[in-house]
């Protein structure tokens, strides 16, 4: 796994010296030397590499990385460009940011942009097994990244967190700065999306609360390619 270099190893360093952390380690390492695992091993913490954690703005959380070739790169609901299919799910995504904001739909599902300007794009696990969903859920992940969300929330700054679906949502008992903004939607898959996540706005209340506290608002148009 490629290292944390940025300041989120002060905020999460703590966490390497665990015994889940430990036993983590040994089976990412394993499972990487056995099988076809996504995203490649220099790519896990590229949620982090890009956001650096006193650049997080918002934070959109999502499950698992997905599961086959050229599309998990460690950013969540993003896929390589040149590489992928838009996946449905950010399709949906597209949609309500063209019917919200105005945003065109583009021609690629590389979120980068979005990242480099403080949006924090995490999975709760952050490795899966080639063409095999969740295959890597309940092994420490999840532990990790409630560390990375607990960071989040003791930031001074507004922070807004956008969770979409039932797993997600569960996390909100941990958001309790009263700082920061909590947007719940359905998740914006194919079997949820038109059961309230098109139509949540959550991308202009997201500006609008940035811009309201002093901070300069997310450009969420992704270009195309």
């Amino acid at each position: 796994m490629a290292m944390i270099s940025n300041d989120w190893l002060p905020a999460l360093k703590g966490e390497f010296s665990k015994e889940y952390y430990k036993n983590l380690f040994a089976f990412v390492k394993k499972e990487y030397s056995e099988h076809v695992i996504y995203p490649p091993s220099e790519d896990i913490f590229n949620a982090l590499h890009f956001t650096p954690l006193k650049d997080v703005k918002v934070l959109i959380l999502g499950q698992d990385p997905y599961h086959e070739p050229g599309q998990a790169h460690g950013l969540s609901f993003s896929v390589l460009p040149d590489k992928a299919d838009t996946p449905p799910s950010l399709v949906n995504i597209y949609k309500e940011l063209h019917d919200d904001l105005g945003c065109r739909i583009p021609n690629n599902g590389y979120l980068k942009k979005w990242a480099d300007q403080g949006v924090l794009l995490l999975n709760t696990v952050l490795t899966v097994r080639a063409h095999a969903a969740n295959s890597h859920q309940g092994r420490g992940w999840e532990q990790f990244t409630d560390a990375i969300i607990q960071a989040v929330n003791a930031k001074d700054g507004p922070v807004v967190y956008m969770l979409w679906g039932r797993p997600a949502q569960m996390k909100a008992p941990m958001l309790t700065n009263k700082n920061h903004l909590v947007l719940t939607a359905p998740h914006p898959s194919p079997l949820s999306a038109y059961r309230g996540f098109f139509g949540c706005r959550h991308f202009s209340k997201a500006n609008e609360f940035l811009v309201a506290h002093g901070v300069s608002p997310i450009d969420w148009q992704i270009e195309d390619i």
